[in-house]
């Protein structure tokens, strides 16, 4: 199940910058996680500052 990113995102991009396979991108108001592409590595949550991401 893929990474997921909650509303306590602040934009920052660390995760973006973070994910191996680039299935981060810009959302709305706060970066979202393409489920068909996250391998489920984990790379992202590891590098939030503001621990938004975490196991869908």
């Amino acid at each position: 199940m893929a990474y997921v990113i909650s509303d306590e995102c602040t934009s920052c991009g660390a995760c973006e910058a973070g994910c191996p396979v680039e299935a981060i991108s810009e959302g709305e108001g706060k970066y979202v996680i393409d489920a068909d592409t996250c391998t489920d590595c984990g790379a992202c949550e590891s590098t939030c500052p503001m621990e938004a991401i975490s196991a869908g």
